[in-house]
């Protein structure tokens, strides 16, 4: 009896075992028609490679000394342009200064018109412009 409960077992395993390479067989027909995406991954691995480790660059790092003007609103402690643009978009959020309508733009109040040289509205692009006058 033994050996026939073992048989049974066996052939029990044997028979989920033969349903597996059926199921396997199903998807391996639609992998003909999906060969144009598997140049994808390709790609993706090229890509990788440059962009492997940026490094900043040097003069982006430096710290530079605000003027009295610019201080006022971001503080008198030399920090690297990056940092300068972090603080001036905190005192802008704070202050709820962007244009509501037109997200690009800047409402100046008087501490930042100062620093945008008299402009009442500016956009966030020439906003860098006026601010590195600024920078020592």
């Amino acid at each position: 009896m033994a050996t026939a409960k073992k048989a049974a077992k066996k052939s029990a395993a044997k028979k989920p075992a033969a349903k597996k390479p059926a199921a396997k067989k199903a998807p391996a027909k639609k992998a003909p028609a999906k060969k144009a995406p598997a140049k994808k991954p390709a790609k993706k691995a090229a890509a990788k490679k440059p962009a492997a480790k940026r490094k900043p660059n040097a003069a982006f790092m430096k710290a530079m000394t605000p003027s009295a003007v610019l201080a006022a609103v971001i503080g008198s402690t030399p920090l690297p342009r990056t940092e300068v643009t972090k603080k001036i978009w905190d005192y802008i959020k704070k202050n709820k200064l962007q244009d509501a309508i037109n997200r690009r733009n800047i409402n100046a109040d008087d501490k930042l018109r100062a620093v945008f040289g008299g402009k009442g509205k500016v956009s966030m692009f020439e906003m860098t412009k006026l601010v590195s006058n600024h920078l020592k």
